[in-house]
């Protein structure tokens, strides 16, 4: 028996907690965070998109610091939400390369704009709101 009980901006299904997605169903930008929302994600897009095509394996030492499983895992869902195209080569042993879908490379430009915030922001310090202040009262 399936229920979902929703109360307050908790979700309770299958005597489990879940938090409340904020953003409805219909709402883009919902959407579009929940395809490239989450710690690997956009690592995992990014070296897609450096590499047309990559092996599990490279991917993973390009990566670093990701877990089979987690590989595995967001792989997955990303194959299932339509980003990566899995492609499997019958021959022995197996060979199985990951690249990108039309609608993953369709996310490039948003890549590109985060790149872009990036570089125009990383290279300032940051100020204090005590600073800012002191600068303000100094110039008046």
């Amino acid at each position: 028996m399936t229920y979902t009980i929703l109360k307050g901006s908790v979700r309770y299904e299958h005597g489990r907690i879940y938090k409340k997605d904020p953003f409805p169903d219909g709402y883009p930008f919902g959407y579009t965070l929940s395809m490239i929302g989450g710690k690997w994600r956009l690592v995992i897009l990014y070296w897609l998109v450096e590499y047309e095509a990559i092996r599990f394996n490279e991917l993973q030492r390009k990566i670093g610091t990701i877990t089979y499983k987690t590989l595995s895992s967001q792989l997955k869902e990303m194959e299932a939400d339509g980003l990566v195209i899995r492609t499997e080569y019958p021959q022995i042993p197996p060979r199985v390369e990951y690249s990108l879908s039309d609608k993953g490379r369709s996310l490039y430009p948003i890549m590109e704009a985060m790149c872009q915030w990036g570089r125009q922001y990383k290279e300032q310090p940051p100020v204090s709101c005590r600073e800012q202040e002191q600068s303000s009262s100094a110039s008046e």
